[in-house]
């Protein structure tokens, strides 16, 4: 029991309660290939849709990855806008798996970027869902209200495009805030000549980060052991 200055005993304070929490991948930055301008870039953890020819098996299993705290990731971003990162990138794995986190991370994302007197980075959140679903779920609808743009869809191995930062050519690539009207208005339909690739090492792993076309992570693999690099594993095969 605790004293109160007065001599009265009362009950000691709960604690607080932890903050939201995501399940997730990795986190990198600066990320060049998932948006325009130079981004951070979130994996979740978990997806159910298990996409043929997908390059990120290893964000499948959702007892995989580790637990961030939504708090944590705001911290990042903060460093990463003071850093004159231009936005945010969420991708998985299916961040609609955890929407209440997914909604928490959006909305720290937010007053963020606030508070930094950057209003002008933008939220850009990868699902898989189909326009459809996402339609038919108003739970899906208010959390990805809060993103600036979302690219839906399934990813399809057997129809590959050229459009900027999608995989398959059923992707679609949606806006849903003025400031994102703004920043993808000129991507909508933009092509690109190949794909836009970029390579991250850290001390464990390569990471790949992109929209590869089909047969693209194979000819880089077949490149690279041909300069003496191979892999023990990697992501993109069962």
């Amino acid at each position: 029991m605790d004293v109160s200055d007065d001599g009265r005993t009362g009950a000691r304070p709960a604690p607080e309660p932890p903050g939201p929490v995501l399940r997730v991948s990795q986190v990198l930055g600066p990320v060049t290939a998932l948006g325009p301008g130079r981004r951070l870039g979130v994996w979740v953890q978990g997806c159910p849709l298990a996409c043929a020819g997908c390059m990120s098996r290893q964000t499948w299993d959702p007892r995989g990855g580790h637990d961030v705290e939504v708090e944590w990731l705001a911290r990042l971003w903060r460093r990463s806008l003071a850093e004159g990162y231009d936005g945010l990138t969420v991708s998985g794995g299916e961040p609609l798996e955890q929407p209440a986190a997914l909604a928490a991370l959006l909305d720290a994302a937010d007053r963020e970027r606030l508070a930094a007197g950057r209003a002008d980075a933008d939220l850009l959140v990868y699902t898989g869902w189909e326009d459809a679903e996402i339609a038919a779920s108003p739970e899906a609808t208010a959390v990805l209200d809060r993103a600036d743009a979302v690219i839906t869809g399934r990813y399809r191995v057997g129809e590959p495009t050229s459009l900027v930062w999608r995989g398959s050519a059923n992707q679609r690539l949606i806006t849903r805030t003025s400031l994102g009207g703004r920043r993808y208005a000129p991507h909508l339909r933009r092509t690109a000549d190949r794909p836009e690739l970029q390579i991250q090492v850290t001390d464990r792993a390569v990471h790949i980060v992109g929209v590869p076309r089909p047969g693209e992570l194979s000819a880089l693999e077949r490149d690279l052991s041909a300069r003496g690099v191979t892999f023990r594993e990697n992501t993109w095969r069962p």
